[in-house]
């Protein structure tokens, strides 16, 4: 039985024979007890918005607590630096109707971190139990700074600066600091009323009362005014968009199937041999590294595979998780990740956040289009790439691209080929370190090779 780190005086999460389970604090009996006799907890978990548990015995435990619970589990857990905008503003609105609900039946939020909400099925849903708390007549909402700072503040940067801003989310892993939001946004941006509102003077605010106690005065924020913000937060982040400014030029990769692709023929013959690979296989989890617009992820999950589509594009997997949504494809979950610097452990002693490498190891990998890239683009060795996989795949299907494929060609098109080792015979003598290849086969109309392997 192991602890896991909580922050939160309310109760905190276990490890129990690879469960997880929440046991509850005594502290916070007459809050759980009113989410529950409220009708509140039955209202979010049939609409989805709140994970559901089940309550066990105490006494099958040796903890001294009011109630330990068992929450359904979700097999990927990611973090708000690898979603993509569409996502993060998802996450937002599901808490945002949260509040709104739970202000219904007079709980309230007592934190609104991103890191509380997950993808279930695709969908955002808030996995922290233990967020409510009685609603105190004339008190603001305690969250609404956090909300600014995990969502709103993102949000905008990432709408009006640039959408690779998601990456300070990993930095700032208590949000943006709004100060440093209202620096770095465009003065036009911060005219706008409701920015101004959430974001510049807000930032004010923190900073003119940082050192000052808040004098709360019984009905000074009334039940009306808590609800007047959540419907001012819900216009605000749904009038934050992308805009024209991220249309199909500012990706290199968006493209890539209308310009780039080789042939249809090679094409065609590679749909075909990966729609029999996994007919073959039959993984129940799957992991498609560098996976563009999901076109191969999207067979998969045809199939009933659980898919985690992974790109270091943020406006590919924007783009894709949308996609996803209008299709009604729940068995893909798009994030961003660059491969060379995979997700780290974070938080306190860097435990609180798993790494790439500390997360569920799928059935399968699947990696086309994309050796090259790290080993010709980012000068990682064969060896290295070997080991790479190795920490990840119990089964990998994986492209061979030749320095003489006209897309390789142009990664060397202006830089001098130091690459001797890379050629396909290297590349089978090093996975072959980790690896028994299983097949081995060639695309029609292409020099490359898809290969089938299992890990040794």
């Amino acid at each position: 039985m192991s602890q896991v780190l909580s922050r939160d005086p309310s109760g905190y999460i276990f490890k129990h024979n690879n469960k997880i389970y929440r046991a509850i604090n005594h502290s916070y009996r007459q809050n759980y007890e009113h989410l529950i006799n409220s009708g509140l907890y039955q209202k979010l978990c049939s609409e989805n918005l709140l994970i559901p548990h089940s309550e066990l015995c105490v006494n099958d435990f040796t903890f001294d607590c009011y109630k330990i619970i068992a929450p359904i589990e979700i097999e990927f857990i990611s973090h708000p630096y690898e979603w993509s905008f569409q996502q993060l503003k998802d996450a937002a609105a599901t808490t945002l109707l949260i509040q709104k609900y739970a202000l219904e039946k007079n709980m309230s939020l007592k934190d609104a971190s991103a890191y509380n909400i997950q993808f279930l099925n695709s969908n955002p849903i808030l996995i922290d139990t233990l967020s409510f708390e009685i609603y105190k007549e004339g008190y603001p909402w305690i969250a609404y700074k956090q909300f600014c700072q995990h969502f709103i503040a993102p949000l905008a940067l990432m709408s009006k600066t640039d959408i690779r801003i998601h990456r300070l989310l990993n930095d700032f892993t208590d949000g943006i600091p709004l100060d440093l939001a209202n620096a770095v946004l465009p003065i036009k941006s911060k005219l706008n009323p409701k920015i101004l509102l959430h974001i510049s003077l807000h930032s004010k605010a923190q900073k003119k009362f940082k050192n000052k106690k808040l004098e709360i005065k019984q009905g000074k924020f009334s039940k009306k005014s808590f609800f007047n913000l959540i419907d001012n937060l819900v216009d605000t982040v749904n009038s934050i968009n992308l805009g024209r400014r991220y249309n199909k030029g500012f990706s290199n990769w968006v493209n890539y199937y209308d310009q780039d692709i080789l042939n249809l023929n090679y094409l065609n013959h590679k749909k075909q041999l990966i729609n029999t690979l996994l007919d073959n296989e039959r993984p129940r989890t799957m992991w498609d590294l560098g996976s563009n617009i999901g076109t191969f992820g999207k067979i998969a999950a045809k199939k009933n595979i659980k898919v985690i589509s992974f790109d270091s594009d943020p406006l590919i997997i924007n783009n894709l998780y949308s996609n996803c949504k209008k299709e009604s494809e729940s068995n893909i979950l798009p994030l961003i990740l660059d491969f060379t610097i995979p997700t780290p452990p974070s938080g306190w002693l860097l435990s609180e956040r798993a790494s790439f490498f500390e997360r569920p190891m799928p059935d399968l990998v699947m990696a086309l289009a994309l050796i090259h890239h790290l080993a010709i683009a980012n000068n990682i060795p064969m060896n290295s790439l070997a080991d790479f996989f190795s920490r990840i795949s119990k089964k990998l299907i994986i492209e061979f691209i030749p320095k003489t494929d006209p897309n390789a060609k142009l990664l060397l098109l202006n830089r001098e080929d130091i690459f001797e080792q890379y050629n396909q015979a290297n590349f089978e003598k090093e996975f072959q370190k980790h690896f028994r290849i299983k097949l081995r086969e060639k695309f029609n109309d292409s020099e490359r090779v898809l290969y089938l392997m299992e890990k040794v």
